[in-house]
């Protein structure tokens, strides 16, 4: 019978690069097959059953079809926490848990209220009642599908979390008054599609990414116009962005009387966040 290890390799070597490999068969078989990291690296495992076999060759096979490791596991990491995921919510990105760490940095552990606009997979809106055991957090989604994936995520990780389905595009909004919004919101344009890779473009939820070409900031412009009413005084509005478009996004924010408009780099040094404060009344 053929080594796990050596068989994940084998049929993926030519699609994967080795760091891919070696990260992969750690997921598969850490989280599939219960196997300890240690015993990994040393090969000091048993070799896998008939029926283990069989769903090791179904994963294998997924991933030859360019499916993301996190929907076959079921299961993604975002700031050091166990997330569910399926193909009704993005997988959490790296970018997004810098976009968290500096919502922490700005938040202080006392009672406040703090709003998620489109919360998918709830990673943000979790993540926040986790480290923010003051805070009352609230989270928003069009999608009732999202929401249930992210309704299991607060359980998951042992957190109150109050969601609604709301579409922020049609619906007129709610009165409530909050000290930070936050939102991840789509902003890839339909004609970026082409730089897309295929495990993205197929598998991740379309709602969740696309803008139209024409209207690339609908969401910015949305969630702005809502946080003017609906920040306490001294409140911040905090965004996830579109790299190319971290000037247009200042831009707006400024012409509807936003201040303290700070843009950030990335790990990788691109624009992907945004932060402002809302004029004062």
């Amino acid at each position: 019978m053929q080594n796990p290890k050596y068989f994940i390799k084998s049929e993926l070597k030519d699609l994967y690069s080795p760091d891919e490999i070696s990260s992969l068969t750690r997921l598969i078989l850490e989280k599939e097959f219960a196997i300890p990291f240690a015993d990994i690296l040393a090969c000091k495992f048993n070799h896998l059953s008939d029926a283990e076999m069989q769903k090791l060759t179904e994963i294998v096979g997924k991933l030859k079809n360019s499916e993301p490791i996190q929907y076959i596991l079921g299961e993604s990491d975002f700031f050091g926490l166990a997330f569910y995921v399926n193909g009704s919510v993005l997988i959490p990105r790296p970018e997004t848990e810098e976009l968290v760490q500096w919502v922490l940095e700005s938040a202080e552990n006392k009672p406040m209220k703090i709003l998620d606009i489109g919360t998918g997979s709830g990673c943000i809106a979790v993540t926040l009642a986790k480290k923010l055991p003051s805070a009352e957090v609230h989270a928003w989604d069009i999608s009732e599908d999202a929401l249930e994936v992210a309704r299991k995520n607060a359980e998951r990780n042992g957190v109150k979390v109050i969601f609604v389905k709301r579409d922020m595009l049609l619906e007129p909004v709610s009165d409530e008054k909050f000290d930070i919004i936050v939102s991840n919101p789509p902003y890839v344009t339909e004609v970026e599609k082409t730089e897309m890779q295929e495990n993205v473009l197929n598998f991740e939820p379309h709602l969740a990414l696309f803008v139209p070409d024409d209207n690339a900031l609908v969401f910015y412009e949305k969630i702005a116009d809502f946080a003017l009413t609906n920040l306490n005084k001294g409140g911040q509005l905090f965004f996830e962005i579109n790299r190319a478009k971290g000037a247009d996004i200042a831009r707006l924010l400024e012409e509807k009387g936003f201040k303290n408009i700070e843009l950030r780099k990335d790990i990788s040094g691109n624009e992907r966040m945004v932060m402002a404060e809302p004029p004062t009344p």
